[in-house]
């Protein structure tokens, strides 16, 4: 607590001190909007604010650890390196949601080597069999569409991102969630030829290693390519697991498959994986539709499939925003090109949201309050959209019904007001079966 309110003091002073010829529009309510920027520790009903919340992490932190070390003990020989594996807390996502599986859906954790014969780490969620839509009601009926969550950058983890898939396997996806390498609780070198001709022994050639650093928007791609082939795998058209040998066991296809409708599929990404999948929806067949977490990118890119972009006000640390910001600036940097190239397309930017809305880490680093709950209701109606065939219009609505955990197995309804929560600094916009809107919340497009 003593590190946030120092936080909050240091950006308070230095939008203070700003020069008065540098002052934004409205200065006061710039500063509610960086004090906003941390409410999802400090908010109603967060972190900070549920008294389940403590309790409900040092149990999952350590389950969640202890389960870590015995599965790299089962592999000494696939060393995962990375502060997901060797912090306890940093892959544990929301302890809120702990008790998901078997009640609300079903998960199974996955191993299988990359094509540089990393071992990356994952796992699969669907819905309970005969379940029903928490949302309608409506029974759940396989087999479903399937959705492949790419983490992000600087040491994100597959753990980080399990509100997402549990939030879309309850209401009828297979989702797979995944660890590049170099992250999470994957490995850190890869397995190729090497001087001893060891292949269960690692070796990363100084001049060409691949996968390493875990730094580099290849990891991303081919991560999410590798994965696209382990999802579709199946008995019959098994995923090869090259270089395998060393690991305590691989998982030879998605055993979920049964439950997958063998059909396109969503591809999602955040900060270096959202540009990942923004190369790969433009060249892999198998992709029906992207969405792209802080953000969608056209740098190189060919618009193909529809692009839902959920985008945010500040980076890791908010900050002052002294002139009015250019209200066109998120629409700039993927929104645009989809636009021109006459391909459906959103973007959504949260108030106060940070680039940090879309990982779960505990106490630590700054959201908003409902910025993630809103990127969530936005995904399930793009993707129930664009992959179930559903009507376009829920995602026009103004008001949202979103279920979010407090702990203790409950999840309890909260209502999102759509203009409330939207970015008054930059266009939110959409594009999409004959209508648009370029600029949702009037700021200025």
């Amino acid at each position: 607590m003593r590190l946030l309110t120092a936080a909050l003091s240091l950006v308070v002073t230095a939008a203070l001190a700003a020069p008065a010829s540098a002052a934004p529009a409205d200065p006061q309510a710039d500063l509610q909007n960086m004090a906003d920027s941390y409410g999802r520790i400090t908010g109603p009903g967060g972190q900070l604010q549920n008294p389940a919340y403590l309790p409900s992490l040092i149990a999952a932190t350590t389950g969640r650890y202890v389960e870590q070390l015995l599965t790299q003990v089962a592999s000494p020989l696939r060393l995962s390196l990375t502060a997901g594996n060797l912090v306890p807390g940093w892959n544990v996502g929301n302890p809120l949601r702990a008790g998901w599986t078997d009640t609300r859906g079903q998960s199974r954790r996955v191993a299988f080597t990359n094509r540089y014969g990393a071992l990356l780490r994952g796992t699969v969620w669907r819905p309970l069999p005969g379940a029903t839509d928490p949302y309608t009601g409506r029974k759940l009926t396989g087999p479903f569409p399937g959705v492949v969550i790419t983490t992000g950058s600087i040491q994100g983890s597959q753990g980080m991102y399990e509100w997402l898939a549990q939030d879309l396997a309850e209401r009828g996806y297979v989702v797979l969630t995944y660890d590049v390498q170099g992250q999470g609780t994957s490995e850190t070198l890869p397995h190729e030829d090497s001087p001893l001709n060891q292949p269960m022994v690692p070796f990363c050639n100084p001049l060409d290693c691949h996968g390493v650093p875990s730094q580099q928007l290849g990891n991303f791609t081919t991560g999410t390519e590798d994965a696209l082939d382990f999802f579709v795998s199946r008995p019959k058209r098994q995923y090869p697991n090259e270089n395998s040998e060393g690991a305590s066991s691989t998982s030879p296809y998605n055993p979920f498959w049964r439950s997958y409708d063998a059909k396109p599929v969503a591809i999602v990404g955040h900060s270096l994986g959202a540009t990942a999948v923004s190369q790969v929806q433009g060249t892999d067949e198998r992709v029906a539709t992207v969405v792209a977490l802080d953000k969608l990118s056209s740098d190189g890119v060919t618009p193909r499939v529809p692009a839902l972009a959920i985008q945010s006000e500040y980076f890791f640390e908010p900050t002052p925003a002294g002139v009015q910001p250019d209200p066109g600036r998120e629409r700039a940097t993927g929104y645009d090109a989809w636009e021109k190239a006459g391909v459906d397309t959103m973007l959504v930017v949260p108030r106060a949201s940070t680039h940090l809305e879309y990982t779960d880490i505990p106490l630590v680093l700054p959201a908003s309050r409902y910025g993630q709950d809103l990127t969530s209701v936005y995904v399930q109606r793009w993707l129930a959209h664009y992959l179930k065939g559903a009507s376009a219009a829920p995602l026009l609505d103004t008001s949202f019904r979103y279920l979010e955990p407090v702990g203790n197995g409950v999840w309890k309804p909260v209502r999102l007001q759509r203009d409330e929560l939207l970015s008054s600094y930059y266009c939110s916009a959409y594009s999409f079966g004959g209508v648009e809107n370029g600029d949702i919340a009037d700021v200025g497009c």
